[in-house]
């Protein structure tokens, strides 16, 4: 904490404030999100490449009615 006096005889007051910062890297969870991104995506690839193509347009064709949006 440092006090200067004002000209005016006003005393200021001012803190000294410091911000510490931690990053993802920091903290160890960067790679996190890498790897969930990857799972998931091979996840979908193998199961979309075993599947059905009537019961994936099935799938979507529910979907579409669903959320509202005109399909035929």
């Amino acid at each position: 904490m440092e006090r200067k006096l004002m000209p005016s005889g006003v005393t200021v007051r001012r803190e000294n404030m410091t911000t510490k910062t931690l990053n993802a890297s920091a903290a160890g969870l960067g790679f996190l999100p890498a790897v969930f991104a990857i799972v998931l995506g091979l996840g979908v690839i193998t199961l979309t490449g075993h599947v059905q193509a009537a019961a994936l347009h099935d799938a979507a064709h529910d979907v579409r009615h669903a959320t509202g949006f005109p399909c035929h």
